[in-house]
């Protein structure tokens, strides 16, 4: 079927693109959170509110933010000179799925970044500064490899959460404009019932089960190989 392809490979790129934003973010803000300074437990508070909002909302509170002409987000980009409309630019619409699937959902991969970075050991990074290394050395040969653990499990959590995406893109684009971002869930959902193809749709059902439990085999085995690889260092 091209039409569950094409939203499969849109869902695969979603989930790429969203999952690396977001690790790479929530590892540089952790890090900067991990030290401390004035307010870093205020900073804290505040960047967890994404995290206590009901999807629906945050993608109703999303329509206001990118509405055209009025919304803030087309009327600065308006200032520099850049048209801004999610409901007639594919492009633009995947992008801001994109950005509202990253703060969303940054909190919770900075705070489980923050968690492990907690519970590391202190004698290896002291070893290090005595030894004169400095941050990013630090960071790339002491930190780093011992965050792989915690790095490939948050990993495994949000391309399992990103994948099955739905309420806030639904709220937000409805799939549009035309199938820019009709991801798998919205597909599977519009066809069991908008169409009333429930056979059909079980059966994508079932294959995305499979398509789950494989990546979930593929990472689970990584987890494991990347724990083993770090304890036996």
């Amino acid at each position: 079927d091209p039409k569950f392809m094409s939203a499969l490979s849109k869902g695969l790129l979603f989930v790429a693109v969203t999952c690396g934003v977001e690790i790479t973010l929530g590892l540089a803000i952790a890090l900067l959170l991990s030290r401390k300074f004035v307010g870093r437990g205020v900073l804290r508070t505040i960047m967890t509110l994404p995290l206590a909002m009901a999807p629906v909302a945050i993608g109703s509170m999303w329509i206001v933010i990118t509405r055209p002409a009025v919304g803030p987000v087309s009327y600065w980009l308006g200032k520099l000179g850049i048209s801004y409309d999610i409901s007639e630019s594919a492009l633009q619409a995947f992008f801001t799925t994109v950005i509202m699937d990253v703060w969303h959902w940054t909190p919770f991969v900075i705070l489980a970044f923050l968690a492990g970075l907690t519970s590391l050991p202190q004698e290896p990074m002291e070893a290090a500064r005595v030894d004169g290394a400095g941050p990013w050395q630090t960071f790339r040969h002491v930190i780093f490899p011992l965050m792989r653990p915690i790095l490939v499990t948050i990993v495994f959590i949000r391309i399992m959460d990103t994948f099955r995406i739905y309420d806030e893109v639904w709220a937000l684009t409805s799939g549009g404009p035309g199938t820019a971002t009709k991801y798998v869930s919205i597909h599977l959902v519009r066809l069991v019932l908008a169409r009333q193809e429930y056979g059909y749709g079980a059966s994508m059902s079932v294959f995305l089960l499979y398509l789950t439990i494989v990546m979930c085999w593929v990472l689970l085995n990584l987890i494991t190989r990347v724990k083993r690889e770090v304890y036996a260092e």
